[in-house]
């Protein structure tokens, strides 16, 4: 996923995003409200991870503006706040989680994957194209009971398809969920992706619509 990280702790920030990477997500850190808005209105983002306690303000605003104006990112609040009545406002700003710093890394990259799935509309974690058993919560890939492995781009890239499928994904659009703002990348690389997961899948699963894009294959 494209992740939007608005963060001014750099111990936490850092940690943050660190795991993300790891989780094969891509994340933009920002560290203020003014960055954070322009973000948000320059990229279609999966999610947006936000502190409420900011330089230039609290993250409540960002998110009221954010909603006001329709946008539907689904949204988890990471804060000190612990209050029955923060996460209260939180919730009623907009927000569909809420954490409570500091908070075990693992939980939230589950809450993450979790709000995630709700909102492509498939909450359940694990699907099945024929034989190819995709799990999106252990990040693992059977096909005929075989283990595929993948690196870190390839399962960002089948991800990013199996977050929505049978529906059609443009080039531009795959390349927004897999590099961040500070990553550069190779105008042929979502070829290359599709083209190594196709002999990885040993299937037809992804399909091309050529000048158009690319998506899962859906029975």
């Amino acid at each position: 996923m494209r992740i939007l990280l608005v963060e001014d702790d750099s111990m936490l920030g850092e940690a943050v995003k660190d795991r993300l990477s790891i989780e094969s997500h891509a994340v933009d850190w920002m560290k203020t409200i003014a960055d954070s808005d322009d973000a948000l209105n320059s990229i279609d983002y999966d999610l947006v991870l936000l502190d409420l306690m900011l330089p230039d303000g609290s993250g409540l605003s960002l998110l009221r503006d954010a909603r006001s104006n329709g946008n539907t990112t689904p949204v988890i609040i990471m804060t000190a706040r612990d209050q029955i009545s923060e996460r209260i406002a939180g919730l009623n700003a907009g927000a569909d989680d809420y954490l409570v710093k500091p908070c075990d890394l693992d939980e939230l990259i589950a809450r993450v994957a979790a709000v995630g799935r709700r909102y492509s509309g498939n909450p359940n974690p694990c699907f099945r194209i024929d034989n190819l058993v995709v799990d999106m919560a252990s990040k693992t890939v059977t096909n005929d009971g075989r283990p595929v492995r993948l690196t870190a781009r390839e399962w960002a890239l089948l991800e990013a398809l199996a977050s929505r499928p049978g529906h059609l994904l443009s080039k531009a659009q795959l390349e927004e969920r897999l590099y961040s703002f500070d990553r550069e990348f190779e105008s042929n690389t979502v070829e290359v992706l599709v083209s190594r997961l196709r002999k990885k899948l040993d299937s037809d699963v992804i399909e091309t619509v050529r000048g158009l894009g690319y998506r899962l294959y859906q029975p």
